[in-house]
C-alpha cells in the first residue's frame, strides 16, 4: 500500500512496500499545497491499482488470482518506478528563466495585431530581442512596432499579410530572416475568426480552421526549420485546453488545436530521435482575457478568465526554456489533470518497437 505522509511544507514521504522516497513538493510548479494533494491522489490511484489492476494482470496471465509471487513483485519494483516517473515528470527542476535569455534574439511573432500577440512582442522588447510581427493590419502592426521600439526592441519590423495565403506565409518567413539576418525563435500564434455555435454542418468553416490555425503553422515551421536549425533554435505553438479536452460549440476551432498536438508532437519526437536541436513548446491555454475570447463567450460560458500580460510572459518563458508543454489557466489542477504522464510513458514505450536507424542513417 501506497503512505503518503506531510514531512514538512516543502515535501513528502512516501512508503511504497518497503521502499521510502522523499518527494520535494516546494518544487512542484503550482505550489507546495497542490503537490501534497497531488501525492494524495497518487495514493488513492496505487490502492486502485492493487485492487483492480493487479487481480486482471492476474487473470490475463493465467492465473486464478494475484498470487504472491505477482504481488510482491508490483509492490517492489512496478509501483515505486511508477511514482517516481510521475514525481519526475511532474516537478522536476526546470533552469530559472531569465530575461537576458532573449536579449538579441531574432524572434518572429504571428497574430500580434492584438490580444496574446501583442502581449508577447512587448515582452519580447522589453527583454531585448528582434522582433518581427506579423497579421492582417497594416495599421495596427505599425502600432505594434513603434511601442517595442519604445520598450527597448534591439530592432522591430512589421509584414502584414492573411494566413489563409500559404504563399504569403512562406514568403514571409524568407522576408522576416533577411530582415533580421537569421531566426532563434518563432512564434505561433494567429488563428482564423471562431464563434462558438453548434456545428451545422458548415465543412468551409471547418476548411478554414484546419487551414489558418493548422496548415499555416505547418507551413511557416517548414520553411523556418533551415534558420532554426543554424541557430539551435525554437519553435513556441500556441494552442488551448479545447486540443486537449472536448468541449461543444467550437468543434472546427477544437479540430485545429487537436491537430497541432499531434502534428507538432510528433515532429518533437523526430526531432529528438535524428538529432535536430530545435525544441518544440506546445502552449495549452485556457480562457484568456482578451477583446476577441470575451466577445466570443459572452452570454455563453461563466468562466473566470486569465490575464494576457501573465500569459504573454508564460509562453515565452516556456520557448526560452525549451518545455516541451506550457499550461497556462486560472485553476491550478489544470496542468496536473491534463499533462497526463500515462501518454509519455505509453510514447516513450512505443518508440522502443521502431526500427529509427533506417531513418537515422538516411
Amino acid at each position: 500500500m501506497l503512505v503518503v505522509k506531510q514531512r514538512s511544507p516543502g515535501g513528502a514521504m512516501v512508503n511504497c512496500s518497503a521502499t521510502m522516497w522523499y518527494l520535494p513538493f516546494s518544487s512542484f510548479p503550482i505550489g507546495s499545497f497542490w503537490g501534497l494533494s497531488v501525492a494524495k491522489l497518487l495514493s488513492s490511484i496505487m490502492a486502485k491499482v492493487k485492487e483492480m489492476v493487479l487481480p486482471q494482470l492476474s487473470v490475463a496471465m493465467g492465473l486464478r488470482g494475484p498470487g504472491p509471487g505477482l504481488m510482491a513483485f508490483m509492490k517492489k519494483y512496478l509501483l515505486p518506478i511508477w511514482v517516481l516517473f510521475l514525481a519526475y515528470y511532474f516537478y522536476s527542476a526546470n533552469e530559472e528563466f531569465r530575461p537576458e535569455m532573449l536579449q538579441g534574439k531574432k524572434v518572429i511573432v504571428t497574430g500580434a495585431s492584438k490580444g496574446i500577440g501583442e502581449e508577447m512582442a512587448y515582452q519580447l522588447a522589453k527583454m531585448g530581442a528582434h522582433v518581427m510581427v506579423t497579421a492582417r493590419s497594416k495599421e495596427t502592426l505599425k502600432k505594434v512596432v513603434s511601442r517595442c521600439l519604445e520598450l527597448g526592441a534591439a530592432s522591430a519590423h512589421y509584414i502584414a499579410g492573411t494566413m489563409e495565403n500559404m504563399t504569403f506565409a512562406e514568403q514571409f518567413i524568407a522576408k522576416a530572416g533577411k530582415l533580421m539576418g537569421g531566426l532563434d525563435m518563432l512564434i505561433l500564434n494567429h488563428i482564423t475568426n471562431t464563434s462558438m455555435n453548434l456545428f451545422n454542418n458548415e465543412i468551409h468553416h471547418v476548411r478554414k480552421s484546419m487551414e489558418v490555425n493548422f496548415l499555416s503553422y505547418v507551413v511557416l515551421t517548414v520553411a523556418a526549420l533551415p534558420m532554426l536549425k543554424q541557430s539551435n533554435g525554437s519553435i513556441v505553438v500556441v494552442s488551448s485546453t479545447a486540443g486537449k479536452v472536448a468541449n461543444p460549440l467550437i468543434a472546427p476551432y477544437s479540430a485545429s488545436k487537436f491537430a497541432l498536438d499531434g502534428f507538432f508532437s510528433s515532429i518533437r519526437t523526430e526531432y529528438s530521435v535524428t538529432k535536430v536541436n530545435v525544441s518544440i513548446t506546445l502552449c495549452v491555454l485556457g480562457l484568456i482575457n482578451t477583446e476577441t475570447a470575451m466577445r466570443a463567450i459572452s452570454g455563453i460560458v461563466d468562466i473566470d478568465p486569465a490575464p494576457k500580460d501573465k500569459c504573454a510572459l508564460e509562453i515565452i518563458k516556456g520557448g526560452a526554456l525549451r518545455q516541451e508543454e506550457v499550461y497556462y489557466n486560472n485553476s491550478p489542477w489544470i496542468a496536473f489533470l491534463l499533462g497526463n504522464p500515462g501518454r509519455k510513458l505509453v510514447e516513450f514505450l512505443s518508440l522502443r518497437s521502431y526500427n529509427m536507424d533506417k531513418f537515422i542513417n538516411n
